[in-house]
């Protein structure tokens, strides 16, 4: 949906620089933070959570989990719906030594508006967020940007719907993303490369039973949603 310039030097810098001791504490190696996303050594115990590999998504009553897959198992794009608003999450690597939030919205920003859009930054629980209302071909619709930076990850998650005009309606979709757990592994990864995802093993089973039976292995809940930009410079659908 909208152009976005491809990466230069800065989209492939090493993850693994020095942290500096004020960003370690800001970022996973000080106290527990009081709400998600979390990384995972920090994850509350307890709770029931969807696995999709580098993702925990909490499992709560009344969301639906849609997800689109390749024919390998690996997952694309994660979405949650709830009534009348969604909520598309991503996660990337990012280098220990900084955040990446600031520049991937900078650069969403400036694509929004070469697209005729006027985004527009508030201050949010998680930051500064980033909305627009921007044209569709159903017309145009509220979308609101948030980005969370942790210890080489940054979760990108953006609200569609009521909750993207109203921040106040996020509801349990907003009860997801505080609950949201990051398992980083150790391997070095270009900064901006999204991290592996798969798909939960239920669904796993449903697609390699229905291919077995030479029907669609499509997973159930499928996702169609309209394309935005993603940090690493490609449209995410």
């Amino acid at each position: 949906m909208f152009s976005r310039k491809r990466g230069g030097p800065k989209h492939v810098r090493p993850d693994d620089a020095p942290q500096s001791a004020a960003l370690a504490k800001s970022m996973g190696d000080g106290p527990a933070p009081e709400h998600g996303p979390y990384d995972s050594r920090h994850a509350p115990d307890g709770v029931q959570r969807l696995d999709l590999g580098s993702l925990l998504i909490p499992a709560l009553e009344g969301v639906e989990v849609r997800v689109q897959a390749n024919p390998d198992g690996g997952v694309e794009q994660i979405v949650l719906v709830h009534g009348n608003s969604a909520l598309q999450l991503g996660v990337f690597a990012a280098p220990r030594s900084e955040g990446i939030w600031n520049e991937v919205r900078a650069e969403i920003a400036t694509a929004m508006t070469a697209d005729g859009a006027a985004p527009q930054e508030f201050d949010g629980p998680y930051g500064v967020e980033l909305a627009a209302r921007v044209n569709t071909p159903e017309g145009p619709a509220d979308v609101r940007f948030v980005g969370v930076d942790g210890p080489r990850w940054m979760v990108r998650a953006l609200f569609q719907g009521l909750a993207a005009a109203d921040p106040g309606q996020e509801g349990v979709l907003g009860e997801c993303l505080r609950g949201l757990v990051v398992v980083r592994d150790e391997e070095a990864r270009p900064v901006r490369e999204a991290l592996p995802l798969r798909l939960p093993r239920e669904m796993a089973e449903h697609a390699e039973r229905h291919a077995t039976e030479g029907e669609d292995p499509t997973p159930p809940n499928v996702a169609a949603n309209e394309q935005f930009p993603g940090p690493n410079g490609r449209h995410v659908h």
